[in-house]
């Protein structure tokens, strides 16, 4: 099952939404602002995508800047970060069976459809 980590707000997510719509193919979505992934759940998608936490996390948020930016975290507390503020998750993610993308620029989602 195809799942994609979305936010509606987010202009590159409703992007990448788009495109699994236009596949054809069966997928969940996730909004990962309500329905917050777990600490087990992130860990995996990072795995999946290949990336350390900290390549998972969005810089520019303002939450980063004032809580962590200055801080030295290692990638369990950098993932804990993201699940107590998932704000800071970046988007869409895409994940298909073993695999996982971060849809920037939205047509990185093809590669693993």
């Amino acid at each position: 099952m195809i799942k994609i980590y979305h936010n509606p707000r987010c202009r590159k997510s409703r992007e990448g939404l788009q495109l699994l719509e236009k596949s054809g193919k069966k997928f969940e979505i996730i909004k990962y602002l309500e329905d917050i992934p777990t600490q087990k759940e992130l860990n995996d998608i990072i795995i999946k995508l290949g990336v350390s936490p900290i390549q998972l996390v969005r810089k520019n948020e303002i939450i980063w800047k004032e809580k962590f930016k200055a801080k030295e975290l290692s990638e369990q507390e950098l993932v804990k970060a993201m699940v107590d503020y998932p704000k800071l998750i970046e988007r869409p993610i895409v994940v298909h069976n073993h695999k996982a993308i971060i849809g920037r620029p939205s047509e990185k989602i093809l590669t693993i459809l």
